[in-house]
């Protein structure tokens, strides 16, 4: 899940509550959160970003979580093709 709000400096925060499992699956789901989002931040409008883990993310491979980030950034419409 991904919260975006337009500004002039990108600004992002990652978290992941109990519900996603141990402080190790957690952190596991920040750390593939913070690598998808500096893949894809040169894209990506300025503005402040939250990116929340959801109890899934154990269960889904680099490339469909790319393409679920990717898809939520053109709803939004803060990423530029």
């Amino acid at each position: 899940m991904v919260f975006y709000n337009s500004g002039l400096k990108k600004k992002v925060g990652f978290t992941a509550s109990k519900k996603v499992g141990n402080a190790v699956k957690r952190n596991l789901a920040k750390r593939r959160l913070r690598a998808l989002f500096y893949e894809l931040c040169e894209d990506m409008a300025s503005g402040s970003y939250v990116f929340v883990a959801k109890k899934q993310i154990d269960k889904a491979d680099y490339k469909t979580l790319k393409k679920s980030l990717l898809w939520s950034l053109s709803r939004l419409k803060c990423i530029k093709n």
